[in-house]
């Protein structure tokens, strides 16, 4: 079992930044990956950015094409903590955000994927 506890989201104006924090516990941090999805109300659960775990010395990181050069994905496996930084931030960028943990080497892009959820964490964008 792994526990995920998203925090760092709020209301911020367009143009600002957030890093959104997801701590995980139960597991070796070091044998997950992670991945941060978003969900707007009445929209799906959407990717936005995946860190695997590190293999041969690296991280495989991936983005949703929308976010690529404003949000960064990161991990503290010291820490046991994946970070999103976001910034640029827009309107459209306001979600329920969650982090999301699956014990592979790669992490898959689709939401059904995942096995372990936190409980999510809210993101407002104002004009």
């Amino acid at each position: 079992q792994v526990q995920l506890v998203e925090s760092g989201g709020g209301l911020v104006q367009a143009g600002g930044s957030l890093r959104l924090s997801c701590a995980a516990s139960g597991r070796v941090f070091s044998s997950i990956s992670v991945g941060w999805f978003r969900q707007a109300p009445g929209k799906e659960r959407d990717f936005v950015a995946a860190i695997s775990r590190i293999a041969r010395g690296a991280y495989y990181k991936s983005y949703e094409d929308s976010v690529k050069g404003r949000f960064t994905i990161s991990r503290d496996n010291a820490k046991s903590t994946v970070y999103l930084q976001m910034n640029g931030l827009k309107p459209e960028d306001t979600a329920v955000y969650y982090c999301a943990a699956v014990e592979t080497q790669d992490p898959p892009r689709e939401a059904n994927s995942f096995d372990y959820w936190g409980q999510g964490t809210q993101v407002t964008v104002s004009a």
